[in-house]
C-alpha cells in the first residue's frame, strides 16, 4: 500500500512519518485491498485554535471504494490516532457492508425534507487539475474532464467558485447513504438510479436522513403526461 504525506502550513518531521508506516498495519488489517492512503497534516496559525491546532485528514482508496476521516489535536501524534479511530471504524463498517450483500438487507428508512446544506465543504485533496479564469461564467462554460477541476477567483474579492467534474454510476438511495457515512460527510450528492434525477442525501439529526431530488417542471409535466396515457 502506497503512503503519502502532505503538509500544509507545517514541515513533516521523519518522526510523524515512521509513526504513520508504523500504524498504518491497522489499515491493511481491515482492508488488504488498500492502494494507496493519503495523509494530510495541516496546521491553524489562530492562537485561539492552540487546543486543536494540528489537523490530520487520511483518506483511504480501496478499488472503487474511498473511506475517508479526519481529526484535529494538540498535536500531529494525538490528531492521527484520531482520525485513524475514525478511518478503522468506517473501514469496518465497509467490510461488513460487502458481508451483508450476500444476505438480505434492510435498507436505512429516510425522510424526505428541507436541505440544508452544510456550513463548510470539505476540500478534496487528490487528483486536482486547477485553473484560473477572470470570471464565474468562464468558469462555468469552460469544459472539464473526469477529475479535472477549476478555480476562479471573482474580481479582486476573497471569493473562490471552485468547479470539478466527477463521473459516477446511478444509485440507489441506500446505496447513496452507505458512501456518505464512508466519506464522512454530511450530505452526499448522486444520480439515482430508479428516478434518474440529480438527488442529495443528507444527514439531519440522529438517525434521521433527508432526500432532496431535482427535476425541471417539463420533465415532471412530461412524465405526468406519460403516466396518464
Amino acid at each position: 500500500m502506497d503512503i503519502v504525506l502532505t503538509g500544509r502550513h507545517i514541515q513533516i518531521k521523519q518522526k510523524f512519518r515512521d509513526v504513520v508506516d508504523s500504524k498504518m498495519n491497522r489499515v491493511t488489517a481491515i482492508a488488504p485491498d488498500a492502494q494507496r492512503v493519503q495523509v494530510v497534516l495541516s496546521h491553524e496559525g489562530n492562537p485561539r485554535l492552540h487546543d486543536t491546532a494540528v489537523r490530520v485528514e487520511l483518506t483511504v482508496i480501496a478499488g472503487s471504494t474511498v473511506v475517508r476521516a479526519e481529526a484535529s489535536s494538540l498535536d500531529e501524534i494525538s490528531a492521527l490516532d484520531l482520525a485513524l479511530d475514525k478511518l478503522t471504524l468506517r473501514l469496518r463498517r465497509a467490510r461488513d457492508r460487502r458481508k451483508d450483500h450476500r444476505k438480505n438487507y434492510t435498507p436505512v428508512p429516510v425522510d424526505a425534507g428541507k436541505f440544508v446544506p452544510p456550513s463548510e465543504e470539505e476540500e478534496d485533496i487528490m487528483g486536482e487539475d486547477v485553473a484560473e479564469a477572470n470570471s464565474p461564467a468562464a468558469a462555468v462554460a469552460s469544459d472539464l474532464g473526469p477529475g479535472e477541476s477549476i478555480e476562479v477567483h471573482v474580481g479582486d474579492t476573497p471569493i473562490v467558485i471552485r468547479r470539478k467534474l466527477h463521473l459516477a454510476e446511478p444509485m440507489s438511495i441506500d446505496e447513496a447513504l452507505y458512501e456518505m457515512e464512508l466519506i464522512g460527510h454530511d450530505f452526499f450528492l448522486f444520480v439515482n438510479k430508479d428516478t434518474n434525477r440529480p438527488s442529495v442525501v443528507y444527514h439531519r439529526h440522529g438517525w434521521s436522513y433527508g432526500v432532496f431530488e431535482i427535476d425541471t417542471p417539463e420533465n415532471v409535466k412530461k412524465a405526468k403526461d406519460d403516466a396518464e396515457q
